[in-house]
């Protein structure tokens, strides 16, 4: 086993390949793009990102909001963790 470490190891670093985990900072790049455009729809209903009660009294855009932002998280959070990253 340790034959195979000393010469595999070398020739996959000649060989160009890399090697590459899966995605947190590109998770977390993503979520803060989610939250963004979330500040921006609060911004754009004339609401504060934030101050809105989450109650069956909420304004509809607020709520429509935060549908997008749950709708943008979840899907970043189901590609972006997998995706590989170098």
């Amino acid at each position: 086993m340790r034959a195979f470490k000393i010469l595999i190891v070398p020739l996959l670093a000649l060989s160009g390949i890399t090697l590459v985990e899966a995605g947190p900072i590109a998770y977390a790049l993503c979520q803060t793009g989610c939250n963004t455009v979330a500040v921006a729809c609060y911004a754009g209903a004339g609401l504060v990102f934030g101050t809105v009660v989450a109650a069956p009294a909420a304004p509809a855009a607020a709520i429509a909001c935060n549908v997008a932002l749950g709708t943008c998280s979840a899907t970043y959070a189901t590609v972006a963790l997998f995706a590989p990253t170098p």
